[in-house]
């Protein structure tokens, strides 16, 4: 018989001992760009854009040298996020807002079909990564743009408990400088900076919420138009572009529209450097609170750079167009995770394509909560990568049955060991290039290449099979003589325009629109 001393002693000898804590949950915060492209980060090798802040998240954790949005316009790429589906699954296939349907013919644009019809908002029955994590304990925030659906389909309706500044619009209605018009959005000082607000809400909300795991989503309405920036930043770079020497031309047509083929725009360089300035007011606040060893960072953008189209404000070159294109230039993005802890070498490039439905199983595999049964995700965990690991070879797609403001065909893309095959709607073309030795897509290999196209076409077309694409339908009052005189006056005219518009942005005495061009942002 064990004597009752013996069994007092190791009572308390367990019962003395320290009770280890769990680990504390990971905070999460992500950061997502608006219409920032590729090569519109100074890491990524602009030598024009200077963003050491952004720098700092890829150069302390890993960096996807493929990272893929899954759209070449935002709404649809911003709801896989969310969702971790691709949009042919979450509905959402254009930007919201898009004319679909005879309606798109009222543009006059005199393309020769009629864009298929889509889901206007985010449904209810998604659960959103917001979502997935406030159910596991964390609180959860939403900074800037949303443009996922108007009043009830807001932030606050799919997860987030609070929202500053996300509601219907796309852009930035009334500018990026207070006051705004933004009901979602307490009113700033006149002149207050929106990019550098949403900074200092992100930073206020981390410090509220640094006794609990939280999940901060920093979503700027940045680089997206209209372009404004402050008379300091303007003069900066239009000193920095000076001193490079000028460009004579600046635009070249590709297909439908022009392409900048140069980045010296001194206002969107001063827009970048905005968006920096608000991430490291962000990172700052995670050092001063002893937080950033415990926080997930990511960083990311909805689409390709604004090239063609809207502001036609960067270049995306080597990469071929741009946002709303089907080409690298609309798709690729820089993709960082900085995960303290996780990833073995900070730092390290990984070469591995990678798409914007991987956040939502990746950041959920890293936080410790399950993916929800519900949500049939299609996107994969790149935690096995972040730890040096390998992820099983898999095809990525896009499809897009609409036409982009910036020059986008519709089309549908399935990229597989390093080969890109494009499938255009309207005449029936297929495209194959071959990524690691034509980055910048310009020798089409679909004539000398049959098998290869027969076998990439078949995979893509059961893949749009499997999930219920809808295509663009021909337009019955097609007259391809408009279209092509429209072409005629947009490569002659259309480019003399532009030509014109960017050489002011650079001249001595610029001045701007003066709602904007006399704001004063706050420090």
């Amino acid at each position: 018989m064990i004597r009752l001393s013996v069994l007092f002693s190791a009572a308390f000898y367990l019962l003395a001992q320290p009770v280890l804590a769990e680990p504390s949950k990971p905070n999460i915060v992500f950061i997502l760009a608006d219409d920032l492209g590729w090569r519109d980060l100074s890491n990524e090798g602009s030598t024009f854009y200077e963003s050491p802040n952004i720098d700092r998240i890829a150069n302390e954790g890993m960096k996807f040298t493929r990272g893929y949005a899954t759209c070449q316009v935002c709404s649809p790429s911003r709801a896989s996020i969310l969702t971790g589906k691709y949009p042919n699954n979450h509905g959402i296939t254009t930007w919201i807002g898009d004319a679909a349907g005879e309606k798109w013919a009222r543009n006059n644009r005199h393309d020769s079909h009629l864009p298929a019809e889509y889901e206007r908002s985010l449904k209810a029955s998604e659960v959103t990564l917001a979502e997935a994590l406030k159910a596991a304990g964390y609180e959860t925030f939403f900074a800037g743009k949303w443009h996922l659906g108007g009043a009830g389909s807001w932030p606050t309706d799919h997860g987030f408990s609070i929202n500053k500044g996300g509601w219907d619009s796309g852009g930035p209605k009334g500018g990026y400088f207070a006051p705004y018009v933004n009901p979602n959005l307490e009113q700033g000082p006149d002149g207050e900076s929106l990019t550098l607000r949403l900074g200092r809400e992100t930073a206020d909300f981390i410090e509220s919420s640094k006794d609990k795991p939280f999940l901060a989503y920093l979503s700027f309405y940045t680089v997206h138009g209209p372009i404004q920036t402050t008379p300091e930043l303007w003069e900066k770079y239009r000193d920095k572009a000076v001193e490079s020497g000028l460009a004579d031309e600046r635009f070249k047509f590709d297909r439908r529209l022009p392409v900048r083929q140069v980045q010296d725009c001194p206002i969107m360089g001063g827009m970048i450097e905005a968006m920096d300035n608000a991430v490291g007011t962000v990172l700052a606040k995670l050092d001063e609170l002893g937080l950033a060893e415990n926080t997930i960072v990511c960083f990311t953008s909805d689409n390709g750079g604004v090239s063609s189209g809207d502001a036609f404000a960067t270049s995306n070159l080597p990469l071929r167009g741009g946002k709303g294109r089907q080409w690298e230039g609309g798709i690729r993005e820089p993709f960082y995770i900085k995960a303290p802890g996780v990833i073995g070498k900070p730092g390290e490039m990984n070469p591995v394509p990678v798409s914007g439905i991987d956040w939502y199983p990746t950041l959920l595999e890293l936080a410790g909560v399950e993916i929800p049964k519900e949500q049939a995700v299609d996107g994969v965990s790149l935690v096995p990568l972040l730890k040096g690991e390998q992820i099983g070879d898999r095809p990525l797609f896009w499809h897009y049955p609409h036409y982009g403001n910036q020059g986008g065909e519709p089309s549908s893309i399935i990229t597989k060991d390093d080969w890109k095959l494009i499938y255009y709607h309207e005449e029936g073309r297929n495209e194959l290039y071959h990524l690691a030795a034509d980055e910048t897509e310009s020798k089409d290999l679909a004539t000398e290449n049959p098998e290869k196209v027969k076998a990439l076409r078949a995979e893509l077309d059961q893949w749009l099979a499997d999930t219920n694409a809808k295509f663009p339908q021909p337009d019955p009052d097609f007259d391809a003589e408009k279209r092509t005189a429209r072409w005629n006056q947009i490569k002659t005219k259309g480019i003399e325009k532009l030509e014109a518009t960017h050489r002011r942005y650079l001249d001595a005495d610029y001045q701007p629109d003066k709602s904007w061009w006399g704001s004063k942002p706050m420090d």
